[in-house]
């Protein structure tokens, strides 16, 4: 899909700044609350609250602004802040490859919203690996007060006879009609680059670096004129950043650089790479370079349709092979690979999913399965984690649960889900009242009467 400029770089903007997008600090700003020793800027409390105006409107939803709407951001910010400093006390870190692996979904989800990279660099005016880099720290921020919040919900559990008192509570002629559900696994493959087009790409950029090395081209020239990624535009200059921020090739490729080298190929996820290094600061590096991406038009779709029909194979000729333990070892999709597969419905999380809340893909493919253990055909769809949008996957059908009247047989984990987000919201609140007890928290400024949202 592809959106209108104004509304797609808004979209691409709240898609960052979900919970991890910061401003610096502007001459007239001001100070709105302190957490310990950190603040809360009136500046970011005015974007978020914005940015959440535009984009329900951009939904169709008719919010306006009000005082208890920016004082709910602002506490949220005040939250965040006290997660954060818990934290510090719990000594809870999150590693560098886990941040790297999310920002690498968070990317790839923008990527497939844009339609390409080269969409979401025009959009920001900066690479992709720049992007990964400005916004690593906030994000870390970011998972770390999830992470906090995760295990404070963790040590809440709710128990069976909890469950029942909350069902039997309902007047048995309000009892809501479940429609059909069914709870799906699959198994991922993602189409290679044909050897074709990787060869291509590679030659290419071996020719470019013969004509930097040996016609002296200038670097930034063909930067300019080939370079694939937003960078291109200023001749290819990543600015200064950490060694441990850039992906581990071009780093260690930059690293072995003098200033002024220029590097052989190297190979990224992103494509083939000269570089030039311009001055290493410490463990800072600022470089120029030339990024030549493969072809994703030219993918070889056949592979993915053959691997996972050699797979569906084995799965059906031999019943006693588990569909998780496949997906686990060969699956591609990392959201899934992990849990044997298993899809789960992205607004609820829970393994039901009722049909009408499929995608459309997915209903079509389960219309055609008649029974329990089915497992579909090699189908093409576009994940979130695939730079070139597309990808095969093969599904099977693990359980389906008829239209029926909701009753605590059949629907115990839902309703178990209901009582127990209820439990964890009211356990959570109370316990972050004690935190706000445990730090200094002060506020310094009333709501603002009005603000403009363009």
């Amino acid at each position: 899909m592809r959106f209108k400029k104004p509304l797609f770089l808004f979209l691409i903007a709240a898609a960052f700044s979900s919970g991890i997008y910061s401003q610096t600090m502007q001459p007239a700003d001001q100070i709105v609350a302190v957490v310990n020793d950190k603040i809360v800027l009136k500046s970011d409390i005015d974007s978020e609250v914005a940015t959440y105006i535009r984009q329900s409107r951009s939904y169709g939803q008719p919010v306006e602004f009000s005082e208890a709407l920016w004082y709910q951001f602002l506490n949220a910010a005040v939250e965040n802040k006290i997660l954060l400093e818990k934290a510090k006390l719990d000594s809870i870190v999150v590693p560098d490859e886990r941040v790297n692996r999310a920002m690498d979904q968070r990317v790839a989800m923008l990527v497939q919203q844009a339609g390409s990279e080269q969409a979401l660099e025009q959009a920001f005016g900066k690479s992709i690996i720049q992007l990964k880099a400005e916004f690593r720290e906030e994000f870390r921020k970011q998972m770390i007060s999830d992470m906090v919040r995760q295990n404070k919900y963790a040590e809440i559990t709710v128990t069976r006879p909890e469950v029942k008192e909350f069902f039997e509570e309902i007047p048995k002629d309000s009892l809501p009609t479940i429609p059909e559900q069914v709870a799906l696994s699959q198994i991922v493959i993602l189409p290679p680059p044909k050897s074709d087009a990787k060869k291509e790409a590679y030659a290419f950029a071996e020719q470019l670096r013969d004509s930097i090395i040996n016609q002296n081209v200038p670097f930034e020239d063909i930067a300019r004129r080939h370079g694939s990624d937003g960078t291109a535009a200023n001749g290819g200059l990543l600015p200064l950043m950490p060694l441990n921020q850039l992906v581990a090739e071009y780093s260690a490729a930059a690293a072995a650089l003098q200033p002024g080298q220029v590097s052989e190929v190297v190979e990224t996820e992103f494509g083939f790479h000269i570089i030039k290094l311009i001055k290493r600061v410490g463990d800072q590096i600022e470089t120029r370079h030339v990024l030549i991406t493969v072809n994703s038009n030219e993918l070889d779709d056949q592979f993915a349709i053959d691997r996972l029909n050699a797979i569906r194979d084995s799965l059906i000729s031999n019943p006693e092979l588990s569909f998780a333990n496949y997906a686990r070892k060969v699956s591609e999709d990392p959201a899934t690979k992990v849990s044997g597969g298993k899809i789960t419905d992205p607004q609820t999380g829970e393994r039901l999913i009722a049909l009408n809340r499929l995608d459309p893909a997915l209903y079509r493919v389960v219309l055609l399965m008649d029974e329990v253990g089915t497992i579909s055909e090699p189908k093409q769809f576009n994940p979130n984690n695939a730079n070139s949008g597309k990808g095969y996957r093969i599904i099977r059908l693990d359980k389906q649960v008829p239209e029926h009247i909701a009753n605590i047989e059949q629907d115990y984990d839902r309703l178990k889900g209901i009582v127990q987000q209820q439990k964890q919201y009211n356990e959570y609140a109370k316990w972050m009242q004690e935190l706000k007890n445990e730090f200094y928290i002060e506020y310094r400024i009333p709501v603002p009467k009005e603000m403009e949202i363009n």
